[in-house]
């Protein structure tokens, strides 16, 4: 109920321009049309009023719907919570094993990471998500992850609406040659439905179809890998951390045991962690119970040897070729056109001449941090992004200036 009286009273103004973003605008174009449609083909195939049946099936459809944009809406305007700005942990000596976030002006707090897209560090980060134009993180991980299964399921009854009502209505019309198939309707034809079944209803209908399937089985999907991280109390990003700490460990041989601090040794306990009755999850979101042999720390430590090595595996670049930082630039080549990254990450305009160190990248693009002065870096600037790999040519320079320049980009 407060959150409902949140967005009615528009206490919150600015976070209404959250619904200003193709991610929201799709989905809930696909919700209005599933929902719209089988609400018009519930009366057409099997009257509400008339029947048990029929009543039990149009009282689903609208939970289905109520739930769904219930838990979409919390999971866009509750928000994933964000670190204080100019936070700093209570022990001074802490900080020591925390990152420093320049933009935010304080330290990211353990599981925490900075958000380009929403601007600030956001407490356990999973990932930001386009649908909801929000990040999932601590306070709304329990909502978005509702939405995620209700989603498939409010679509999987709304499929079978539309199946069954195109079935009944095209069976006495068309003669399918399904001699052995019947399915018995006569308490659903006990009523002549009003609307009539046009040709532009059944393209409506096998239209809403498509999308109720589509949905199904695309959201379906990110709800079983919401849940496997879930169950481990990791994040998609903990996940990627560990499975580079693992990496790490393997290839310098530093004989160490990573064991994932957060993961408390049952499914059931770590799922309770973000599913909660009350809808809020355990814990500020600034401390978190850990594993007995970790401690606050572990991870955090960790990130900051990966941050390390990071710097030692880069590889140097200078720009050759001007890039202005389109995101399927035509003029360089049709398969740097095509392949072009599939994510939301930046692209960043190069010059001639500009250095940019490499992290990591495919046969036609790479990811990697422009070399910038002083003065910018000193400010908190920071340019990252895609670029396309034939713009750029690798450096031949030594290991000292090796060092220099990863001396710099530490600085």
């Amino acid at each position: 109920m407060n959150i409902f009286s949140m967005v009615v009273t528009f206490e919150n103004l600015h976070e209404v321009r959250r619904l200003c973003h193709w991610g929201p605008i799709i989905a809930l174009s696909v919700i209005s049309i599933c929902s719209t449609m089988a609400i018009f083909d519930s009366i057409i195939w099997y009257w509400p009023l008339d029947t048990t049946g029929g009543s039990i099936n149009f009282i689903m459809l609208i939970n289905w719907t109520v739930l769904i944009l219930y838990n979409y809406f919390n999971a866009m305007f509750v928000g994933p919570g964000y670190i204080p700005l100019d936070w700093k942990p209570g022990n001074q000596h802490h900080t020591q094993y925390l990152q420093y976030c320049k933009v935010c002006h304080g330290y990211k707090a353990p599981r925490s990471h900075h958000c380009r897209k929403c601007n600030r560090c956001v407490m356990k980060m999973d990932h930001h998500c386009p649908w909801i134009n929000n990040c999932c993180g601590h306070l709304n991980h329990a909502y978005f992850t509702s939405f995620l299964l209700l989603a498939p399921l409010g679509c999987s009854h709304a499929a079978i609406i539309f199946i069954m009502t195109m079935y009944t209505q095209l069976y006495d019309r068309i003669s399918f040659g399904w001699s052995t198939v019947k399915i018995n309707m006569s308490a659903a034809r006990q009523f002549q439905p009003l609307i009539p079944f046009s040709v532009p209803a059944f393209a409506a209908t096998l239209f809403a179809l498509g999308l109720a399937l589509g949905t199904t089985i695309a959201v379906g999907m990110l709800f079983f890998i919401q849940m496997k991280v879930i169950i481990r109390n990791k994040t998609s990003i903990e996940s990627w951390i560990e499975e580079k700490a693992k990496d790490r460990i393997q290839h310098y041989q530093t004989g160490e045991e990573f064991i994932f601090p957060y993961d408390l040794g049952s499914c059931w306990l770590n799922f309770k962690q973000v599913f909660t009755w009350t809808g809020m999850p355990k814990g500020d979101g600034l401390e978190w119970p850990v594993h007995p042999k970790c401690h606050q720390h572990t991870l955090t430590i960790e990130q900051l040897k990966q941050k390390a090595d990071k710097r030692v595996r880069s590889v140097q670049y200078q720009a050759v070729e001007d890039y202005n930082g389109a995101c399927c630039p035509l003029s360089k080549g049709l398969q740097t056109f095509f392949r072009t990254p599939c994510t939301e990450e930046p692209r960043i305009p190069l010059s001639k001449g500009e250095t940019i160190l490499a992290t990591r990248g495919t046969k036609w693009w790479m990811y990697g941090d422009k070399m910038l002065s002083e003065q910018q870096v000193a400010v908190g600037e920071r340019v990252r992004g895609w670029f396309p790999r034939r713009c750029v040519e690798k450096c031949h320079y030594d290991s000292a200036a090796s060092e220099n320049t990863s001396e710099k980009k530490v600085n």
